[in-house]
């Protein structure tokens, strides 16, 4: 039978569902989710009329999918319908202009009355985020609407109000209100069903992160390592006993045009004790994902914490890096190599800071060994004298597979101090090569001595060759080369080295 004739020919039949038990969600980090429910369906043979009150606000229509796990119904969508300008005092208000309402007054005295007053303007603009999809023109002219709309003008006794004169008092719901967004499905059966169909759709206003809070002893190169997901639900709906995942990745995602131009300790013994991991991890196609092992309520705009990986003894080195060249960014922006090579000037202003960084593999012999969702990192140090707690810096991780190094920057040292200077420049006769030389001091005002990697990058010409220098290096890259050297305490080391660049 021709599904178009069989939906004009049936009568309909009306179903209004409610939000099933234990509906799973996969979030992924970047701002979306997949939602799927089990939804209770009772068709009779033809078309059906299906109306489902449990979808998010925002719910993205055409993602919609709905079917019969089991495979056993050949169920065929004929035509849904998604609304979600559910009921607002604005939106009452809208349908009363040009009719009178009661409103409620409170005096000073709390004393209750009620006055009438005829809407003349309720001020309410729908779908001012409308712009979104429809562009800059749309947009501008909701822009424009709301501001002609203004603020409500209300008719008391004869005189305009440009504000309410009270709590407005509706009349009871009309059958078109809706309270909560809505989708209306018209479902076609070739015969009579009664399944729990699946439902699956994907939604904004869901996300999560990783972050990630390492303690280190006051001294040493150890750290323990305490990660968390945080967990945020905007969508407008809350899930009750839900199973979560967590996709970590950087999954292709289409956005919506925008052409607007605005817009507590425990050793890992005590958490083995304490019974299964809050979270598990496994490979998923090119990305990782993540299930907390027990379901959860997740509240309309409510954060979630949940602890998903602690190690302690991780073996994580404090280096110290300095890369003395400072490169205004104002003066320099867009410059080529050719500007760069002719300028006298460029490269000479010096830094002083000396960078803190600190290193660990994310290996299981080094107590970790699992994929790390990129996140924020927070450094703290215990004070021996007491015991507690000092935060000493934060930084981002990326996505880090197993077996990768991190590698963390963390501030700036306070008792190491660099200094670069050119000590010569010369450009031959013939203008097919030069020679720059540059003397890098160190100073460790520690009472330990300290290895300082010294980064310098050989930003002139791509042809370069280093004539003299006082300390071996490693050459990093096709441009960089890098000194490792050793300062002792309360001392100074000196580095020099004279590179030549040709672009015969």
């Amino acid at each position: 039978m021709n599904p178009l004739r069989s939906f004009l020919a049936a009568a309909a039949s009306l179903a209004a569902l409610s939000a099933p038990a234990q509906p799973a969600l996969t979030i992924y980090n970047q701002n979306f989710a997949v939602v799927r429910e089990r939804v209770p369906l009772d068709l009779t043979a033809g078309a059906n009329t299906v109306t489902y009150s449990g979808v998010t606000v925002h719910l993205e229509p055409d993602s919609v999918v709905l079917r019969d796990p089991a495979g056993k119904v050949a169920l065929r969508i004929l035509e849904q319908n998604y609304r979600a300008d559910t009921i607002s005092q604005g939106l009452l208000l809208s349908l009363y202009e040009g009719r009178e309402l009661d409103f409620l007054v409170r005096d000073q005295n709390a004393k209750e009355y009620t006055v009438k007053g005829k809407v003349i303007r309720s001020g309410y603009v729908p779908n001012l985020g409308g712009g979104l999809h429809y562009g800059q023109n749309f947009y501008q002219q909701q822009q424009m609407m709301q501001a002609a709309a203004g603020s409500p003008i209300i008719e008391v006794a004869g005189k305009l109000r440009f504000s309410l004169p009270g709590e407005p008092q509706f009349p009871a719901l009309s059958d078109d209100a809706i309270l909560k967004p809505l989708l209306t499905w018209q479902l076609g059966v070739d015969k009579a069903a009664k399944f729990e169909a699946e439902l699956s759709y994907i939604t904004g206003g869901m996300s999560w992160q990783a972050s990630y809070n390492l303690i280190a002893p006051e001294k040493g190169d150890t750290l323990d390592l305490i990660g968390w997901v945080t967990i945020d639900n905007q969508s407008g709906k809350q899930f009750d006993n839900a199973t979560l995942k967590l996709m970590a990745g950087d999954v292709s995602k289409l956005q919506p045009e925008q052409t607007m131009g605005y817009m507590a300790e425990d050793s890992l013994a005590g958490a083995r004790f304490m019974g299964k991991a809050a979270v598990t991890e496994k490979a998923f196609d090119e990305f990782h994902l993540y299930s907390l092992a027990r379901p959860t309520t997740l509240r309309n705009r409510e954060t979630k914490q949940v602890e998903f990986i602690r190690a302690t003894g991780v073996k994580a080195k404090t280096f110290y890096v300095y890369n003395g060249a400072w490169i205004d960014p104002r003066r320099y922006g867009g410059w080529n190599l050719e500007n760069i090579r002719n300028d006298h000037d460029y490269g000479t202003q010096s830094s002083p800071k000396v960078w803190v960084m600190r290193e660990f593999k994310n290996s299981e012999d080094n107590g970790l060994g699992q994929p790390l969702p990129k996140g924020r990192t927070r450094f703290y140090r215990r004070d021996e004298a007491d015991g507690r707690l000092e935060f000493t810096g934060e930084n981002t991780i990326d996505h880090t597979p197993k077996n990768e190094t991190v590698r963390i920057y963390t501030g700036d040292a306070f008792d190491i101090v660099g200094e670069r200077r050119r000590t010569d420049y010369l450009l031959s006769n013939r203008n097919d090569s030069m020679d720059e030389a540059f003397e890098i001091t160190l100073r460790n005002r520690k009472t330990e001595p300290v290895e300082v990697r010294v980064t310098e990058r050989l930003y002139r010409w791509v042809n370069w060759q280093i004539m003299q220098q006082s300390d071996d290096f490693t050459k990093t890259d096709a441009q960089t080369i890098e000194f490792r050297v050793t300062v002792p305490p309360d001392s100074e080391k000196i580095v020099t080295y004279r590179v030549r660049y040709d672009w015969k």
